[in-house]
């Protein structure tokens, strides 16, 4: 598993915000376009690209993209 392509398909979840401004260390709570239904599309994704089990509270326990993908990594056999 890639940051980079983790990074990607996070961005891929946003239909307004540039690409380009999502990174490692982007606190994605703070992306405007950060809501309940994008929440859902990253426990989606999780599931359909990485086949990990991911949950509400792993979203709330992290700040950063880092941090999803920490423990998304963890969590792959």
């Amino acid at each position: 598993m890639d940051l980079n392509q983790f990074i990607e398909n996070f961005a891929d979840l946003f239909e307004e915000t540039d690409p380009d401004t999502i990174k490692a260390t982007t606190q994605f709570k703070d992306i405007e376009e950060w809501s309940s239904l994008v929440a859902l599309s990253v426990i989606a994704m999780v599931d359909e690209e990485y086949d990990v089990e991911f949950r509400g509270d792993d979203i709330r326990n992290s700040n950063t993209i880092e941090d999803l993908y920490n423990i998304v990594s963890s969590r792959i056999e």
